[in-house]
């Protein structure tokens, strides 16, 4: 799994983390995990597949924002247990 993490500037309340969100989702596969937040400035994606980084850049300029910084990282599923981590 991959976790994509976007510095977004430009986001000011929650209708801007929802634009942004719906403009990712669309972007990525069907079963990623999106995020923003605007106190922050951060959107986080983790998906199965690894999206076109410019795609996603693009598509976010288009809704008036600006990326400004893309980190891509391996990403591990956390483990839940009631017994602790074996």
């Amino acid at each position: 799994m991959n976790k994509i993490v976007l510095t977004i500037d430009g986001m000011m309340c929650g209708h801007c983390e929802a634009h942004v969100c719906d403009t990712l989702r669309k972007e990525c596969d069907s079963k990623a995990k999106v995020s923003a937040s605007h106190t922050t400035g951060l959107a986080e994606i983790i998906t199965e597949e690894q999206p076109d980084i410019a795609r996603l850049k693009a598509a976010v300029s288009e809704t008036g924002y600006k990326v400004t910084d893309v980190k891509v990282e391996p990403y591990e599923k956390k483990k839940f247990s009631l017994f602790g981590n074996k």
